[in-house]
């Protein structure tokens, strides 16, 4: 058995069956639903700590400072909240129920298992956010699963408060989910007064204990970074995303430890973590998955030759462009990089080559560890600068994209041969 047929044979089901999985489907729609809380408080904190120490100082001044602050938590201090909702949303209307009513009690159940702050001067509670932000993450998606699985076999089985037809849908809506709603909340409270009246910490930090640790050790250093990056471009290669397998189960970690990078910012002290959402999306997958800008670029250069394939000038309008702003899928699909064995090995040693320079770079202090989030799409320069708060992180990019081009310029000159050589066998070349 050659390679292709036992990648075809092997891992094409097995992604598959991962690229199909509800769970995985609901986890990863319901984190994104949190992107825009992410995005905006990113921005905001970008704005609180410009690396300008005169700036930074008026704000103090000013008060404004406070306000931005307090935006910060507001908006990514609320996104393991929005996640509650957002899987149990996905989950229960994959299964062809209510996706609203799933939500509502997944976000209660989540509230329900948050340990209130106590005021007693004031006789006022309140939920911390430290819990409602990324620490509260892996609680978060296992509620949101747990609390929609019962409430589907609630609804499955007509056991609800069934209204007329002439009643509004969402009247109805709301009464069918009273009987599964007053049950599972029932039981997650029940689980809360259980591990207090037993003295065991609260279900979120028994949950980092239990979950959070053993994924953290893998992901958080430079060997398990590098599977997972490795992971992600052979998923792609058989032609299933990539990150809809793999990081799902690590991005819950490297958001979280954004937050924690955050937190310790605002708060001045040293960032804790090398490994987060930005260092994977903005360093390591420098184009999308396969760290393909540096393909598009080569491929570029190339089609601006004189004798340049057809192949490669019909390519690059449609790949470079998107590239840019990390958008591969024209690339992967339209090169293709899917089962092209010419391509398989810089897609997926560059990644991991570029986890290996970043990781080094940031754990010796030429380049501020990541402190921020930008979006996916934002383009390389631009991202390594706001995510690190320097130049030095554009810098680095810079770098990096360089070496990206050396490592694809060999595969991709070959590539381009066999596009000339098929061009002659076809007549379209004289």
């Amino acid at each position: 058995m050659n390679l292709k047929s036992m990648l075809e044979e092997k891992l094409t089901p097995i992604a598959y069956k991962l690229a199909t999985n509800k769970v995985l489907i609901a986890i990863r729609n319901g984190l994104a639903l949190s992107m825009p809380l992410v995005m905006a408080g990113s921005l905001l904190m970008i704005i609180a700590s410009f690396p300008v120490q005169q700036w930074k100082d008026w704000l103090k001044l000013t008060g404004i400072a406070t306000y931005l602050w307090k935006g910060v938590d507001s908006s990514f201090g609320l996104v393991s909240l929005v996640a509650a909702f957002g899987i149990a949303y996905d989950f229960a209307k994959q299964h062809d129920v209510d996706g609203i009513s799933a939500g509502i009690i997944s976000i209660g159940s989540f509230i329900t298992l948050t340990p209130f702050v106590q005021d007693k001067e004031q006789g006022m509670a309140g939920v911390p956010t430290k819990f409602l932000g990324a620490s509260g993450l892996f609680v978060a998606i296992i509620i949101a699963l747990l609390s929609t699985l019962i409430f589907i076999w609630f609804i499955k089985r007509n056991i609800q408060i069934t209204l007329p037809d002439t009643v509004p849908p969402a009247v109805a809506r709301s009464f069918s989910g009273i009987i599964p709603g007053i049950v599972i909340i029932s039981a997650w409270l029940v689980l809360f007064a259980g591990l207090e009246a037993a003295g065991l910490p609260n279900l979120h930090l028994l949950i980092q204990e239990v979950l959070g640790k053993p994924v953290s050790l893998f992901t958080n250093n430079l060997l398990g970074t590098c599977v997972v990056a490795g992971l992600n471009g052979l998923f792609w290669f058989v032609g299933v995303h990539g990150a809809d397998t793999v990081h799902t189960f690590f991005g819950p970690t490297w958001t979280a430890n954004i937050q924690a990078n955050m937190d310790a910012f605002m708060a001045g002290k040293p960032l804790p973590y090398i490994v987060t959402n930005p260092f994977m999306m903005n360093f390591v997958y420098l184009g999308g998955g396969g760290a393909t800008l540096g393909l598009v670029i080569v491929l570029a250069v190339l089609a601006r030759r004189k004798g340049a394939s057809k192949q490669a000038k019909a390519l690059v309008p449609i790949t470079f462009a998107p590239g840019i702003f990390n958008i591969n899928e024209p690339t992967i699909f339209g090169v293709p990089i899917v089962l092209n064995f010419k391509l398989l090995i810089p897609f997926v040693v560059t990644p991991i080559v570029n986890a290996i320079i970043t990781y080094t770079t940031m754990s010796i202090g030429l380049v501020p560890l990541t402190m921020a989030m930008a979006t996916w799409t934002m383009p390389p320069v631009l991202s390594g600068f706001f995510v690190t708060g320097s130049i030095r992180g554009s810098i680095l990019q810079v770098v990096l994209i360089i070496i990206d081009v050396l490592i694809y310029m060999p595969f991709v000159l070959n590539l381009e041969q066999g596009y000339k050589k098929m061009e002659m066998e076809n007549g379209e070349v004289k």
